[in-house]
């Protein structure tokens, strides 16, 4: 059975960091490649950034990018996101996920997602 289970998710305030991971299971992790998304309250769940299976490759939403940072650890079938610098607009439910290419995963046609983990960023 797939899972995909996100921790790290917290209140922080604007400024702070968190580090959100992302563990899998039920299938050959480092076969993926691995993103995360956000869902704001009232909104679409948007793409954030994704790595591909080898983590040589990393591509951001323009939202983030210089702010966030993804990471994998194949070994330990784990992915991370690193937020620094975080806002308001930060705040939202943070899903990670899994997909055959970076591309495929950048427009959510995914395979796997976890549950999510809340975000909320005080000003």
């Amino acid at each position: 059975q797939v899972q995909l289970v996100e921790f790290g998710g917290g209140l922080v305030q604007a400024g702070g960091s968190l580090r959100l991971s992302c563990v899998a299971s039920g299938y050959t992790f480092s076969n993926y490649a691995m993103g995360w998304f956000r869902q704001a309250p009232g909104k679409e769940r948007d793409f954030v950034a994704v790595i591909d299976w080898s983590g040589t490759n990393t591509y951001y939403a323009d939202s983030v990018k210089g702010r966030f940072t993804i990471s994998r650890d194949n070994a330990k079938n784990t992915v991370y996101l690193e937020l620094n610098s975080l806002k308001p607009e930060d705040t939202a439910v943070y899903y990670c996920a899994a997909g055959d290419t970076t591309v495929v995963v950048t427009t959510g046609m995914v395979d796997y997602w976890g549950q999510g983990t809340q975000v909320t960023v005080s000003s």
